[in-house]
């Protein structure tokens, strides 16, 4: 099956929304304005029920088919990012230092359509609960929803994320089973050493030699310490000591961040950084403080709803533009927090050749809007066949 001619004559009006809610961005949980314009939607569309304030700005509609039956959820995020737009667009961000570089201006307005659709022909028993995030930019959004009881509050069974991918054709979708998207820990170091006169090194504990010599075997971890088979990544992103010529400085300052694709590799990442630092420190007489932040945990697609996603897609795409073993990505994806909470997949669908993401040149393709409203239309009525 195609793209629904329904999703289709709803196109410009969709992408009416997209741009409107694209030139107001707003960032992490203070999405009041967005979450306000999608209530407002959901309520002109006869949604059943409308709640607000979920996960401190979520909004959950709530759709019921004909009769009873399971629970759905469809999920998309509504926050910006702090980035200055440059496209030019006449839709452009109105807000400084505040746009849209990642397409959830896309995946609300899209959502909102299949909510529309949804809402006018109800072809399927049980409910549909239209889910919209704030906070997935770094906010931990997804996992505040699901906290705060979203999944028992309507009695969710699975759950599904969409996201778009620069790159892939417009038309083109793609996921895999298992993890799809990995966790996002960061690290901040501390290297304490004995300050001195850049001409006596010999009566300094040396921060930023030391600091080098960590940042040089952090890469080892990697290089080394992991199967290469398996998937993880330590970048160093920040070294920062010194204020003069002529001084060695007291400390050091390092950061950076740590992506990984199973739990046990996760464990392991921690625990070699925190060995690593210990040795360094005590083989050159400093002190070396370790803070590391467990972030997003592992985006994990469960087998049988990750079938269900792909069969629908070949429905709307056809099977050749489907991608069944996407390689999965070391970014990070909030999502991950409702799919411990439930079964379900992320899939992502393509945006075409544009900038990519969390780039100030980046704008949502309004030519997707046909295909992700008519996969999530028959994603629903699929899983929850009349």
């Amino acid at each position: 099956m195609p793209i629904l001619n329904r999703a289709a004559e709803l196109q410009d009006e969709i992408a009416g929304w997209r741009r409107q809610i694209h030139q107001h961005p707003e960032t992490m949980f203070a999405v009041e304005k967005t979450a306000a314009f999608v209530a407002d939607r959901l309520k002109e569309f006869g949604v059943d029920e409308i709640v607000t304030g979920i996960g401190r700005t979520g909004v959950v509609g709530l759709i019921k088919g004909k009769g009873p039956g399971r629970t759905i959820g469809l999920r998309a995020d509504m926050d910006a990012l702090p980035i200055t737009e440059t496209t030019g667009k006449p839709w452009a961000s109105t807000v400084p230092g505040k746009m849209h570089a990642c397409g959830h201006d896309g995946h609300t307005a899209m959502l909102l359509g299949a909510a529309k659709y949804l809402a006018e022909t109800r072809n399927f028993a049980g409910n549909v609960a239209v889910i919209f995030q704030p906070a997935e930019e770094g906010g931990g959004g997804g996992n505040e929803m699901v906290k705060d009881g979203m999944m028992e509050r309507f009695r969710i069974d699975e759950v599904y994320g969409m996201h778009n991918m620069p790159g892939m054709p417009v038309g083109q979708f793609g996921t895999r089973p298992g993890p799809i998207m990995a966790a996002t820990d960061e690290f901040d170091i501390t290297v304490k050493g004995r300050g001195g006169h850049a001409a006596q090194p010999h009566r300094t504990i040396d921060p930023i030699v030391i600091g080098a010599q960590l940042v040089t075997t952090l890469q080892t971890l990697v290089s080394r310490n992991t199967d290469p088979i398996a998937s993880l990544v330590v970048s160093v992103t920040k070294f920062n000591a010194g204020f003069a010529h002529n001084v060695i400085p007291e400390e050091a300052r390092l950061g950076g961040t740590v992506r990984t694709l199973s739990p046990a590799l996760r464990e392991e990442a921690e625990a070699r950084i925190r060995q690593v630092c210990a040795g360094l420190a005590s083989a050159n007489g400093a002190e070396i403080s370790v803070h590391y932040q467990r972030n997003y945990p592992v985006v994990v697609n469960h087998d049988a709803e990750t079938g269900h996603a792909l069969a629908v897609a070949g429905e709307i795409a056809g099977g050749s533009n489907v991608n069944g073993a996407l390689d999965p990505m070391m970014g990070g994806e909030d999502f991950a927090y409702m799919l411990l909470a439930r079964p379900g997949a992320f899939v992502f669908v393509g945006n075409g050749d544009t900038a990519g993401l969390h780039h100030p040149a980046y704008d949502f393709n309004d030519d997707v809007i046909p295909y992700g409203v008519s996969y999530w239309v028959k994603l629903a009525e699929t899983r929850l066949a009349a």
